[in-house]
Order: structure tokens, then sequence, then C-alpha cells
């Protein structure tokens, strides 16, 4: 029997424990052929582990009493034991429901909590803002480039960062504007850019308070990929469709620019 050929879609299936036991085992063999495939897995599996811990205590509540109340029942008083059983699965299937959003939304989906974000989740973050904006024709940005220093000064003050808009002409890119974005009890900036033949790329920089330092990586998700890293409180990615050198190459000058100091 020829094996098929598996999908990120079978990523999902596998964490939500949908996938089909004969081919559990090859499913397996194939994560180990595909590194990125293998870490993307880990990553949902992870994200999916941390929602279900994060809802699971709503078992163990008492029914609202407001859903006791006559009204809310149609006019009909359920027994209290009979309610708790009937919150108790809703409150299941609640978990079930948000378990099942698998890799792509869940991957994007931060709990909140104190502290620093991983890279992974600022790289997440950054693509996911680049895949919204970097689409708009006229709402790309909030401050356009012709008021660089205004935005510049702006968003490093709602940052918290020294920020500067790294100079990307060497690489064929030009400043297009930015705008602030929310980021875990935090907030972040983007700032957009865009070459000659109208393609673009985004530069995400969030504070990061651990101070951690992660050296560059790499991230893929469908279309959309990116270059991050965390370094001396600077949480910071450059994400766009552009090939993966590119991408290098264009977060290597954002390094030097944000945190050596250099120009472009």
């Amino acid at each position: 029997m020829q094996q098929r050929d598996f999908t990120e879609r079978d990523i999902h299936l596998s964490i939500d424990g949908e996938l089909p036991l004969d081919e559990r085992a090859a499913f397996e063999r194939w994560l180990e052929r595909n590194p990125e495939m293998n870490a993307k897995h880990a990553r949902y599996r992870k994200d999916a582990e941390t929602l279900h811990a994060a809802f699971a205590g709503v078992l163990d509540e008492e029914i609202p009493s407001r859903l006791l109340h006559p009204a809310a029942l149609g006019g009909r008083q359920v027994p209290r034991q009979r309610s708790a059983v009937l919150w108790r699965s809703l409150a299941a299937a609640l978990i079930f429901a948000v378990g099942g959003i698998g890799g792509f939304a869940a991957s994007r989906l931060t709990l909140p909590k104190a502290g620093s974000e991983t890279g992974a989740q600022i790289a997440d973050r950054a693509i996911a803002a680049h895949v919204i904006y970097a689409a708009e024709k006229l709402h790309v940005v909030e401050v356009g480039a012709d008021q660089k220093d205004h935005l510049v000064g702006w968003l490093s003050k709602r940052v918290g960062l020294r920020l500067v808009a790294p100079d990307f002409t060497s690489e064929g890119y030009s400043l297009v504007g930015g705008r602030l974005l929310p980021a875990a009890h935090r907030t972040a900036a983007q700032f957009m850019y865009q070459d000659a033949s109208g393609a673009r790329v985004s530069l995400y920089v969030t504070d990061d308070p651990g101070r951690a330092d992660t050296g560059f990586r790499f991230m893929q998700e469908d279309n959309a990929r990116a270059f991050y890293w965390i370094d001396d409180g600077y949480g910071c990615a450059v994400a766009g469709a552009a090939p993966e050198a590119k991408l290098k190459a264009l977060a290597k000058l954002a390094y030097r620019q944000l945190l050596a100091g250099e120009t472009g």
C-alpha cells in the first residue's frame, strides 16, 4: 500500500487526536524526516496544552447563579445537581473546541502572563501582523515615512525602547512608515518597508524584560517567514515573503542599527 504524503493539516489532526491509528507510525516517521514540521508540531502541541491547562479549572467551577435563574432556563427550574452536570458538559465542550483551534490560530494566541515572551512567540506575532498590514492598500501604516522623526519618537515612547527606523536601502527597501501594535501586556512597534516591485517586509520590535539573548533564528509559516532575535531587552523580528537570505540580511542590518548604533 502506497503511503500518502502528509501536510500541516495532519499536524492539527494529530494534536486533536483525530489522525487515523493506522497512519500514526508513518506520520511520526514523516516528522523525523522534516525538522521544520517536527518543530511546528511541538510548538502547536505546547500551545494546545497551555490552552487546556488554562481552561481546565472551569470544569470544577460552580454553575453561575445567573444561569440557575428560571428566566435563563426558559421558565424551568433545573435541579442544581443536574445543572452542574450541564455546566461541566458545556465547559468540556468549550475546552475541546478551543483545543481544536490547532496550529495557525493557537500559535498566535498567547495567554496573558507576566515576564518575557519566547522568541517564537515574538516571531508569531510579527508574522501575523505582517500578513495583516502588508496586504493593506490605503492603511498600511499609521504614520508615514514623511514624518519619520515623529514616528520614531512616538514609538520609542510607547514601546519603552530607544528605537530607530533602520535604513534598508542597501537591500532595496524604502521605509513606508510604521504603527503601534499590542503585545502580551506590552506594546510593539512595526516598521513597514517596500521595494521597487511593491513587495513589503516589516520590522517588529517589542520590549523584552527578561533581557534574554537568543541569537538569530528563522521561522516559516505558510507563505510568510521571519528572522527573529532577542538581545539586550529588544525582542525583534523581520517578517515577509522575501527569500530567507534576504530576510537574514535585513535582520542583520536592523540589529546593527538598533543595538550597535550603526547607520545603514
